[in-house]
């Protein structure tokens, strides 16, 4: 694999990161898929490394590291665990960053310390029955009475929410406007009265990666825990989105690198016709093409990463990296389990794992198809146009 022009401290990071995923992360990650166990060991061994807290400033708490740093972080778990990497993608990008982002100086020394620690996690629910890639469609509503916010509704596929402390929420706080207008993004507390935990969901993939519905019955919160401005939510939201697309593209990219890593030594390895299947044109031409795939969703991810740390617009770049990473990850872990043959097929070999990790790369921050939209419409605002 390539450095990609990684600075002293980055490679670092990386085989640091590379060294903890094979030692402690790839031996139970069959095992915790197969019984949907979160990992919570390693999970608070990262927080002891300072992963879950890379992104906050030293000020908070954190370790003040840029973008492609925690980009590196989330590829590297994802290459053995794909529950592991987005346990940790989710905590970062959709834990903190909504606070990093949108909080006063009073919410950051508030809730920054303890995300950075690992003291708790943050969970981020926008997702609800009925407004998935329509996120406008909240219907959740937030009602001020006196000091404090009366919420009712329902949120779906929430992660990492029973190892939450806060959930950063959206929820409808201007009845009378329409769509995404008159949204607001609400900081919850998970020992909030009037919150509970609903359903776990039982998942084709990243099966360790727990996911929740949310339930909320007059459910009160202090009214200083609007993040942001009233009604300006779905900015928030929309804008930690196009980050967390960075890191769904790290995970494709992870899942997929990681079914390469499995399948070269193993078309190495095993003989037909008298000969290492490697030899076979077909497998070499499929090896081929998911390593110039892999390569290529890699340069797509670390430039939407460095774009987002130079704090230049990236949103168009970040859905063509996570559109792109995505879809390479579910061809390269088909291609993969498909040499394998019959053993690919099952789980004696993790292919099986990758692929259906996989999948959850092409629907989480947005689907592919959402994503179509989000790039032909920055495509079409460039030359003037305009997709609405």
């Amino acid at each position: 694999m390539l450095n990609f022009d990684l600075d002293d401290q980055q490679k670092m990071l990386r085989d640091m990161i590379r060294d903890f995923a094979e030692k402690e992360v790839e031996p139970i990650a069959a095992e915790i898929d197969e019984t949907m166990e979160f990992p919570e060991e390693n999970i608070k061994k990262l927080a002891q490394l300072g992963i879950l807290g890379m992104t906050v400033p030293p000020e908070y708490g954190g370790q003040g590291m840029d973008t492609l740093s925690y980009i590196i972080v989330v590829e590297e778990l994802s290459r053995v665990c794909g529950s592991t990497g987005l346990t940790v993608a989710a905590a970062i990008s959709l834990g903190v960053t909504p606070i990093l982002m949108n909080g006063t100086e009073e919410q950051k020394k508030k809730w920054l310390p303890a995300l950075a620690t690992g003291e708790y996690m943050g969970s981020f629910g926008l997702t609800e029955p009925g407004a998935g890639s329509d996120s406008g469609g909240t219907r959740t509503t937030a009602v001020r009475d006196g000091d404090e916010w009366v919420i009712n509704g329902t949120k779906q596929f929430i992660t990492n929410a029973s190892h939450a402390g806060i959930i950063t929420i959206t929820a409808k706080t201007d009845p009378e406007a329409k769509r995404s207008h008159g949204i607001s993004a609400i900081v919850v507390p998970t020992d909030a009265p009037g919150f509970k935990l609903g359903t776990k969901e039982n998942k084709l993939g990243v099966r360790a990666s727990e996911t929740w519905e949310l339930i909320f019955e007059d459910c009160r919160v202090p009214a200083e825990n609007l993040l942001g401005e009233l009604n300006t939510g779905f900015g928030t939201f929309m804008r930690t989105l196009e980050g967390g697309r960075i890191s769904i593209g790290a995970m494709a990219l992870g899942i997929a690198q990681g079914a390469l890593d499995k399948t070269v030594p193993y078309s190495m390895e095993r003989e037909q016709f008298g000969r290492p299947i490697a030899k076979f044109q077909a497998i070499g031409n499929m090896i081929a093409d998911m390593a110039t795939e892999i390569e290529a969703a890699r340069h797509m991810v670390y430039h939407a990463a460095r774009l987002q740390d130079a704090g230049r617009p990236f949103g168009k770049e970040a859905a063509m990296a996570k559109l792109y990473a995505s879809e390479v990850a579910m061809r390269a872990t088909n291609a993969g389990l498909q040499i394998h043959g019959g053993y690919g097929y099952t789980q004696e070999y993790p292919l099986e794992r990758y692929l259906r990790d996989a999948k959850l790369t092409t629907i989480g921050e947005g689907t592919s198809e959402v994503q179509r939209i989000v790039i032909a419409r920055r495509v079409l605002e460039a030359y003037g146009g305009s997709a609405r």
